[in-house]
């Protein structure tokens, strides 16, 4: 395949990926929002923490859309380190998403039911780019192609090439083996018998 070819081809990948990110972050999105009004309207939960509540409600739903279609196809070895490191990006998210919400809200005052919305989805758009490049960088790790020859090799956590392998692993190579010893040809003396 060309290189123009291959480049086309995984850019057609991550063009998938962006929308199926942004099908499961739409859901999300909805989640979020919608659990967000339910709690400011019909509850005295502050705005702020009724924001975070939601965000994640939102965050649990996108993990099993992530997860069971987005990144369907990706390493599945590591769960209890997936779910730790999905956790982990998404509180910073978390925290992103609010902190916009917590400015516009107790800095500027900006807390009005139509006010609170605009800038929760804010936050939610700076987060998105955060959670987005982090989930599919270091929680939803790609497996290996198929058809490409591993050059690495990872020992004990850490990254090792193939050659340092080859050599710490070598075999000494077999000894040559002796020449034959000198074929001597007696002759018996005529002249003696």
């Amino acid at each position: 395949m060309s290189e123009r070819g291959a480049l086309r081809a995984r850019l057609d990948l991550l063009a998938r990926e962006v929308a199926k990110f942004g099908v499961v972050g739409a859901v999300g999105l909805v989640v979020n929002i919608g659990v967000s009004n339910l709690l400011w309207r019909y509850t005295d939960i502050p705005t702020v923490r009724a924001g975070l509540m939601a965000t994640f409600v939102a965050i649990l739903c996108n993990y099993v859309g992530f997860r069971y279609w987005t990144y369907r196809d990706r390493d599945k070895s590591g769960r209890t380190r997936e779910l730790t490191l999905f956790l982990l990006f998404s509180a910073v998210g978390a925290v992103i998403e609010t902190g916009v919400l917590y400015a516009a809200t107790y800095g500027f005052g900006w807390n009005t039911p139509v006010q609170s919305n605009v800038f929760k989805i804010l936050g939610i758009g700076i987060a998105t780019m955060f959670r987005f490049w982090s989930y599919r960088t270091w929680v939803f790790r790609a497996l290996p192609d198929k058809d490409v020859v591993v050059n690495d090799v990872v020992v004990n956590d850490a990254v090792v090439s193939a050659e340092d392998v080859a050599q710490a692993v070598s075999v000494p190579a077999p000894a040559p083996a002796p020449a034959p010893a000198a074929t001597v040809r007696v002759e018996a003396d005529s002249a003696r018998r």
